[in-house]
């Protein structure tokens, strides 16, 4: 049997500064329906994938839970404890006790990512249009940009019509370039409203002189204004090298930024410090993109696109109260996202080196991996011949009718 932890004595784990990682077993959906404020998503069909991840360092204090009757968290506390992790515990009837218990559950994810964009908005006064209201400018011809703060892959999904996608981690880096005019109105917009408000705050916080604004929610109330969206749009931020010169003023302003909220700036020896001290958690995120993070990276980094590492802190950062670092190849991206991550309460830090060195000096750099592939042909020849096994490993409950699990 599992140690087990009651919902009051978890209540106060949670708020004596100590690591602890609150980690919900459960599928996504279930998750979403029901789950405690600072609970991580890790279905347990992901532990053995995601764990590590999320959990690096086998010391951490970790509670996990479900509804307390699936039985999922006594299997994943039985699993970690296989696995070298010294201090798990079950929380005692799951979200039922912590109900019980007089506290409060959420639905939907991110949810401390999305309560601290209303926070911003609330305390900031982050300007905001309807969607008429860009319409209108549109309409009128204005000089405007609508610049779209999610990933492109979500971008391509749908848009509003003329807008150019510039994830939200990429803004402080590509706006100059984008936007060239200070006279341009830029309306900064995402899905719903999170990235809209961090988006348009961060280049507001930079002290960009244009006026800027965010789409008050997003595509969303784009579409339920009865206003068309696009899909398959392909533009996005120019991707061209930004020169020593261009990022002078970039750089200060990213700085000034971090250092205004007290962001701590560490080189190499410190970090190496900190990620060889056993006693504390340690992660080490690239907030650049996805080509500058293949092309090469940190040994140890974990890649974590600034904007959504943002959104969704959740799925990069399951211990409260570890360090965070954060380090980019140029000196802007990882203050401003550092900035935002200390005043999200995190203990986030910026390495002063950043990549710029390393890449260029590929020794230091680790590629990924190329993950070989094979045809359905050559796969069927060889199962016939027994020299390879195929293991599925989706949920049963994704696999389609007739598919076992070897």
């Amino acid at each position: 049997m599992s140690a087990t932890v009651d919902a009051k004595a978890l209540k106060a784990w949670l708020h004596d500064g100590r690591e602890i990682a609150l980690l919900d077993f459960r599928e996504h959906g279930q998750y979403g329906e029901s789950h405690l404020f600072f609970g991580v998503p890790l279905p347990f069909s992901r532990l053995e994938a995601d764990l590590p991840r999320l959990v690096p360092r086998r010391g951490t204090r970790v509670v996990v839970y479900d509804d307390g009757a699936l039985g999922v968290a006594e299997r994943a506390a039985a699993r970690m404890a296989e696995a070298g992790y010294t201090d798990v515990r079950v929380l005692e009837e799951g979200t039922r006790g912590w109900r019980r218990a007089g506290f409060a559950l959420f639905a939907g994810v991110n949810v401390p990512s999305k309560a601290f964009g209303e926070l911003i908005e609330h305390e900031r006064h982050t300007p905001r249009v309807s969607a008429a209201e860009l319409a209108a400018m549109q309409r009128a011809g204005d000089d405007l940009i609508v610049i779209d703060g999610r990933p492109l892959t979500e971008f391509r999904k749908m848009s509003i019509p003329g807008a150019v996608c510039c994830p939200n981690g990429e803004l402080a880096y590509r706006i100059h370039a984008m936007v060239p005019d200070a006279g341009t109105r830029i309306v900064v917009n995402c899905a719903g409203r999170t990235r809209s408000i961090v988006g348009a705050q961060t280049l507001i916080d930079l002290g960009i002189p244009n006026p800027v604004f965010a789409l008050e929610n997003g595509t969303q109330g784009w579409y339920l204004s009865d206003f068309p969206l696009e899909h398959d749009a392909r533009r996005a931020y120019p991707a061209i090298a930004v020169s020593d010169e261009q990022l002078a003023a970039p750089r200060t302003r990213a700085r000034a930024l971090a250092e205004r909220h007290g962001v701590r700036f560490a080189g190499d020896a410190e970090i190496e410090k900190d990620l060889s001290d056993a006693a504390r958690t340690v992660y080490l995120l690239d907030v650049r993109t996805q080509e500058e993070y293949a092309a090469g990276t940190l040994p140890g980094a974990v890649h974590a696109p600034g904007g959504q590492l943002l959104q969704a802190t959740d799925q990069w950062v399951a211990v409260r109260n570890a360090r965070i670092v954060v380090f980019d190849g140029e000196g802007v991206r990882a203050p401003v996202v550092a900035s935002w991550l200390v005043r999200m309460g995190h203990d986030a830090c910026v390495l002063e080196r950043g990549t710029s060195s390393a890449v260029r000096a590929r020794r230091e750099s680790i590629p990924l991996p190329d993950v070989p592939a094979v045809s359905v042909d050559a796969l069927v020849t060889a199962i016939g011949t027994g020299e390879v096994a195929v293991v599925d490993v989706r949920p049963s409950n994704r696999q389609p009718p007739g598919v076992s699990r070897g």
